[in-house]
Formats: structure tokens, sequence, C-alpha cells
């Protein structure tokens, strides 16, 4: 069939495009893995092939701010790999589960929402059981590796592709701490874990190295003290302390500081191994406690504690009735509160987490040092192509 002018046209324009955004970005693609905060969509095809009720982030009003329909995202848009993926001009990073991407050309995501850092084993072995998905750190992994053959033709061509990557690892690990503590262990215990999950993440981001990567973005945890979840559990009890700051439960923050104190060193340890790798560590525990200290500032105006959409109480979340159940309650202005459903934050927190850590100071090293802010696009209206 003959090709029209017009056809040709747009095809140009097209490949002149992403000409130009790969000519413009620092890299030519992102490779995720991890769990809820960067799944744009695995845990939505995971549920196509499985006799599990879908998941309640599968329906409305998750989506709604941005998409206008719900993606598979745990939020009301956008997340921040969505925000890197649109500052480096690409497109949306797609959901390895989808079956769409045969190459680097773009990005791979393999997150998926309820992932762990560490096997199921070692949390059955515990008495806890992950009522989402067994799909840890390490299969995610193995789904990785699987895929090179389709991505790549030989071993040199793959480790250049990945190496002109942009790994994010994570965030990874929180959910090894969410599942156990919400069936009943106490923090003490589950503090005991913590080196168990820096193992884990360590071990991954040595078998990425050797694979070819050459620049990793590894997240620490987010103050978990100031989630409307567990504001929720632990409220009225006298177990616990609270910042008066900001009404967060100090022990709990503590305790995502420690996690993120031994992700630190090893790092540190990752970095003197090799030392051509950029290790970049990112600090979303102080991104993040910039907005409870001072919400209003910031535009959240309906605080950054209670949850935007939930099932009402104090924080607006109640664990037996989820967002997406037509019982539940949606605030009218998402982008007035930095948490969306108790667990997971809003598209305007993760934007401004964004800012703060890829244009601002809080990753180590900076990185704009090595993406400097002049070859990053202005984050504005992103592809709404799923």
């Amino acid at each position: 069939m003959a090709t029209d002018s017009s056809t040709i046209s747009i095809i140009f324009l097209i490949l002149t495009t992403c000409s130009f955004y790969a000519t413009k970005g620092c890299y030519t693609s992102v490779i995720s893995f991890g769990d809820s905060l960067a799944d744009t969509g695995n845990m939505k095809e995971l549920s196509r092939n499985s006799n599990v009720r879908p998941p309640h982030f599968l329906f409305p009003p998750y989506g709604e701010t941005f998409f206008h329909k719900p993606t598979g995202r745990c939020s009301n848009g956008r997340l921040i790999i969505d925000f890197i993926a649109e500052s480096l001009g690409l497109p949306l990073i797609p959901a390895s589960q989808a079956g769409k991407t045969t190459e680097l050309g773009q990005g791979v995501n393999y997150a998926v929402a309820g992932a762990t850092a560490l096997d199921s084993s070692f949390h059955e072995a515990r008495g806890v059981y992950n009522p989402m998905t067994n799909a840890s750190l390490s299969v995610q992994l193995g789904w990785f590796r699987e895929s090179l053959p389709s991505i790549c033709s030989s071993t040199s061509d793959c480790k250049r592709l990945i190496g002109q990557s942009l790994v994010l690892m994570g965030e990874i690990g929180g959910n090894d701490y969410n599942h156990a503590l919400v069936a009943g262990k106490s923090i003490d215990e589950v503090e005991t874990y913590v080196p168990f999950v820096i193992t884990a993440m360590v071990s991954a981001i040595n078998e990425l190295i050797e694979l070819g990567a050459k620049t990793l973005i590894v997240p620490g945890n987010l103050p978990i003290g100031c989630s409307a979840a567990y504001l929720t559990i632990f409220y009225d009890s006298n177990k616990v302390e609270y910042d008066n700051s900001t009404g967060c439960i100090t022990r709990l923050n503590k305790f995502a500081e420690y996690h993120n104190e031994l992700l630190k060193t090893g790092l540190n340890q990752i970095r003197e191994l090799h030392p051509e790798v950029n290790i970049i560590y990112a600090d979303y525990y102080n991104a993040a406690m910039q907005f409870f200290h001072s919400p209003d500032k910031y535009g959240f105006t309906n605080g950054a504690l209670k949850a935007c959409c939930g099932g009402g109480g104090p924080f607006n979340y109640n664990p037996s009735l989820a967002c997406a159940d037509p019982s539940s309650n949606s605030c009218a202005q998402p982008d007035t509160y930095f948490n969306w459903d108790g667990l997971h934050l809003t598209e305007a927190a993760y934007r401004l987490i964004f800012k703060s850590l890829f244009e601002g100071s809080y990753t180590t090293p900076r990185f704009n040092s090595l993406c400097p802010t002049s070859r990053l696009l202005p984050v504005g209206e992103l592809s709404r192509s799923i």
C-alpha cells in the first residue's frame, strides 16, 4: 500500500522529536525496580492473570487528576518516575508486564505495588504473608534478565544500553516493614529485618553493575511515622510519642532513619568497590519532611497528614474501607493534600519531592551535578499515553 505524504510527515515528526529528546537528556532510558511508589501498571497487568480480586487502586478515583482514569498508579496522578521521565525528555516508562517493550528506547519498569526487597520465604518463616504479590526484588531482577535477549543482541550490546540508562532502584524495602507491622509485629522485631533488607538491595545493585549499570539512583525510606495509615493504626495509643512540630510518630520515623543510615553505609561500600559507577542516594526522608514541617508554605493547605481519599476518621484512613470503595470519600482539591490514600502521596507531593531531589539538594551526590539542570526539560504537560 502506498504511503501518502501526510503519513510520511507524521513519521518524520516523530523521528525528529525522538532525536531531539535523546540529545537533550542525559540518559537514553530509565530502568526501574521497586514497589507502589514506582509501579506504573505492573500490578494491573499481573492481576488480569490471577484469580485474586483486582486491587482497589485499579478503580476511580485513582488517576483522576492527570490521566482521568486509573492506570495502575497508586496516586491521583503522576509518580516521581513519571516526572523523571519527563525531565529527561522520555515518554512514560512502560510496565514490563504489559509486554509492549522489546528495546530500551524509552525504558522499562519492573516495579510492582506491594513488592518487598526480601523474598516471600523470609517473611513467611516469620508468619507474615504478602496479600498482594510475591514479586520481590529478586523476582523483578529475574524478569529483567529474562528480557535482555529481546532487548539487546549480545552481552556487550546489553552493557552499552544499560550503561546509557538511568537505573532507579526503588523505593524498595518499605513493604518489608509495612506488611509485618500491619500483621502485628512489634517495631523492635521488625527493626531486625533492616540488615537483611539492605543486604538484598546491595546485592541487587551489584548485580545490575555487573550487567552494565553506570548510574543508579537508590531512594531511602520515607518518614513512615507521618503516614496517615500508621497515624490511624496508633491513634490514641499510649505506646507511641509524637513529634510536636509535625504530629508524626517519633519512633517510626527513627526506624526509617535507621534503615536509611544502613542503606547509606551499604552504598558507600559499593562506591569503594566500583568508583567508576555513579551511586546516587535519594533522600526521600528529608525531601518529604520539609513539607510536614511547613505544609502551608508549599501549598498543602489541607495539611500533610490527612488523606485526600479514604474511609473517614481523624486522618481520613480506614484499613477496612479503601479509597476506591463507593462508601469512601475523596477531596475536591487533591493538590492541597500531601497524602492521597493513607499510604501513598498525591501527584502534587510527588512533583515537589521530585524537584527537591533532581533539581535540588536532596541527592548525594547531587543529581544535577551529573545531569545539569540546564539539560533537563521543564516539568510541564507530559504525554498521557500509557
